[in-house]
């Protein structure tokens, strides 16, 4: 009889649960054994609803990890800027590791602990879900088929919506570059990895624009105020109002991130005090709201990526022009449309899992993950150096947004933090 894998948590918030509940579904294949979290409230709830005992429950990731090996593996769903020292330390403690994206801000610390997975042999992977989706694992399939012959141009399109970046980008944990990533890089390195794994080239160079034109004092309405409950005059007709996105009687996600206590009482409690029920055109957010990078690849094929906060919906739509044909499609809506030149139109209709988010990429990734465990799979070059080129292409684009001048990619490195001015 097969044992489950055994899984020690490091960060229970959203993502952590996400990638945890794997194991409530699927109990053959992945157990959680222990969690370190900060927050107690957190803490508390996590070690109950996988029936942790106070010897496996931990405040500090570093307690947790100076134990003896005692688990197969380690996923690491900390903020942005809190991934590498627990990284560095899992991998040396001899852990399969799993860290969601993006990897770091940091370049250097991306490619220490790339090179410390290099050096150790060990399994790493990083939660880049999108390739995991039978959506864009199909468009890969067809591709590599040349179904559409040679592709010449790639256009993605990743509509944030707009309830989605009141949430985590003007309100949230990722509305200030420095103390989490530049937008470009929390949002979309998964989608420069996209690009990446379909075209299969390496990118020659590229060029940037974009900015925080919207969420801003200056476009505040008249009559509003500094917290959507503080007698703001236009509140009720406000499409970012923190009471029409909060408390109604939805509370699934982004909604259960606000609180531990997710009655209305304890809702309105926290956007009454806590950062949810900030106006969002004045919180003290600095990332961009929009922001477009045009690619160019060795084999002259040409790619643009664009995030833009000011949709209805929130999906990523691709479409993608080849020699012989064209593919479109939204991956949320598993469809995909497949024109071969002169003839009909097909229709490619897929199915996903339940679980997760990311139209079946959260299960895909930790199924794979799970699987390559039991496997005793080590590290894989491939993957680890697209890794490496994904976060350097996210800070190519920052770098040339805020210069306004094109990279060549051939000829540079990117060096240093994403989030700082070159």
């Amino acid at each position: 009889m097969k044992m489950p894998i055994r899984v020690a948590i490091i960060g229970a918030g959203d993502r952590g649960n996400t990638y945890s509940r794997y194991a409530l579904q699927e109990p053959a294949e992945m157990k959680v054994v222990a969690v370190a979290e900060p927050n107690a409230e957190r803490r508390a709830q996590f070690a109950q609803t996988y029936g942790l005992t106070n010897d496996s429950i931990y405040d500090d990731w570093e307690d947790l990890l100076n134990r003896p090996k005692f688990c197969d593996a380690v996923i690491v769903t900390t903020q942005d800027r809190m991934h590498f020292a627990p990284t560095m330390k899992a991998l040396r403690s001899g852990y399969a590791t799993l860290v969601e994206k993006p990897l770091s801000p940091s370049l250097d610390e991306c490619n220490q602990m790339i090179d410390l997975a290099l050096e150790t042999d060990q399994l790493f992977m990083l939660g880049y879900v999108l390739r995991f989706t039978p959506f864009f694992q199909k468009i890969k399939k067809l591709l590599d088929q040349k179904a559409i012959g040679v592709v010449r141009h790639i256009s993605l399109d990743v509509n944030v919506a707009y309830w989605h970046y009141a949430h985590s980008f003007a309100r949230g944990n990722w509305n200030r570059s420095e103390q989490s990533s530049p937008m470009i890089l929390a949002k979309c390195c998964h989608d420069f990895d996209i690009l990446l794994y379909l075209l299969n080239e390496r990118c020659a160079q590229l060029t940037s624009f974009g900015s925080l034109a919207h969420f801003k004092a200056d476009r505040a309405p008249i009559g509003s105020s500094d917290r959507c409950l503080d007698g703001c005059e236009v509140e009720q007709s406000c499409p970012f109002s923190a009471k029409r996105l909060y408390l109604g009687e939805y509370t699934g996600w982004p909604v259960s991130t606000i609180s531990q206590d997710l009655s209305l009482g304890g809702r309105r409690e926290a956007i009454e005090m806590g950062p949810y029920g900030r106006c969002v055109y004045r919180c003290d957010n600095d990332v961009v709201d929009n922001q477009s990078v045009l690619f160019q690849f060795e084999n002259g094929a040409t790619a643009t990526l664009t995030m833009s906060a000011f949709t209805e919906k929130l999906t990523r739509q691709i479409r993608i022009l080849g020699t012989e044909g064209e593919i479109s499609g939204v991956m949320e809506q598993q469809s995909i449309q497949l024109t071969r030149f002169g003839q009909s139109t097909e229709t490619i209709q897929l199915k996903s899992s339940s679980f997760g988010k990311h139209a079946g990429g959260d299960y895909g990734l930790i199924r794979s993950f799970t699987q390559s465990v039991r496997e005793n799979r080590k590290v894989d070059l491939r993957s680890l150096e697209i890794i490496r080129s994904s976060h350097q292409l996210a800070a190519f684009a920052e770098q040339s947004r805020l210069t306004g001048k094109t990279i060549e990619v051939r000829s540079q490195s990117a060096q240093g933090t994403l989030a700082s001015s070159y």
